[in-house]
């Protein structure tokens, strides 16, 4: 949420802070054969293949307000897929340049506007599968790191729902420092608490949320992890109703296990 009452700070040339959000989104799924699984990780390799990124990364441009210099792409055998964007700023209006300057949850995907300084965006994903479990999980590392006055946080909310993960692990870091008029350090140029803040109610009350920030060194880190666990949404050629009860269960536990696993990062013992 954009912060009102905060005076625009008057800076000596350039504004030198670089601020960078990351992204961990995680899907989980349970495929039962061999065929299955083979088929949930080309799925997921089409649906998110090297043009659906760039589609999803020029809607973030737009977003954040960037000129786009160069688009690398390359879709991988056997699967996975990464773009990386060099943008920079452009000549927009005020009006814009106001809006694109201020850090502010930013629209959902059905809202997209476009103004970015010498900065990147990038995303790489990684489709995989237990050897024996029947659990395969699609993951998606995306980072939009910017300089000048353009914040990245107006994409955040626009990546949420453009991937709908089940888990997310979100990083917001400011980096060096820009001077005022009289050459005063500035370590950072907002108020800022939590990435929270910037995440809208809606998203909010679907995902269980833990922060863990470093207020003194402008790092910021937010997980979530999806409340409502509906079986049918994590089952991959088949339904809940092919399954007898104790199948249900025991897929249930291990698909339960593997988001925690993933949530706080360690490996849990099996009971």
């Amino acid at each position: 949420m954009e912060i009102k009452g905060i005076k625009k700070l008057k800076l000596y040339g350039f504004n030198n802070l670089t601020k960078t959000l990351s992204f961990n989104m995680y899907d989980i799924c349970y495929a039962k054969t061999v065929e299955d699984r083979k088929g949930y990780i080309e799925y997921i390799d089409e649906q998110y293949n090297a043009e659906r990124l760039t589609k999803i990364l020029t809607d973030v441009a737009n977003i954040i307000g960037a000129n786009i210099l160069n688009i690398a792409k390359q879709d991988y055998d056997p699967q996975g897929a990464s773009v990386t964007m060099l943008v920079s700023e452009g000549l927009v209006t005020q009006e814009a340049h106001d809006d694109a300057a201020t850090e502010s949850p930013g629209p959902l995907p059905d809202a997209v506007v476009g103004h970015l300084d010498k900065s990147h965006i990038t995303v790489h994903t990684y489709p995989e599968s237990h050897p024996d479990e029947g659990i395969s999980t699609f993951r998606a590392d995306i980072d939009v790191s910017t300089c000048g006055h353009i914040s990245p946080l107006k994409a955040l909310n626009y990546l949420i729902h453009s991937f709908e993960s089940d888990i997310m692990t979100i990083d917001y870091r400011v980096r060096g420092f820009t001077r005022d008029v009289n050459g005063k350090k500035y370590f950072i140029d907002h108020k800022i608490n939590s990435i929270q803040n910037y995440i809208s109610s809606d998203t909010r009350n679907r995902y269980q949320m833990i922060d863990v920030n470093v207020y003194q060194e402008n790092i910021f880190h937010t997980k979530m992890l999806l409340k409502e666990f509906d079986l049918d949404n994590y089952l991959f050629g088949i339904h809940k109703t092919d399954l007898k009860p104790g199948e249900r269960k025991k897929i249930k536990q291990r698909l339960k296990k593997e988001m925690s696993e993933i949530y706080y990062g360690r490996n849990i013992p099996k009971v």
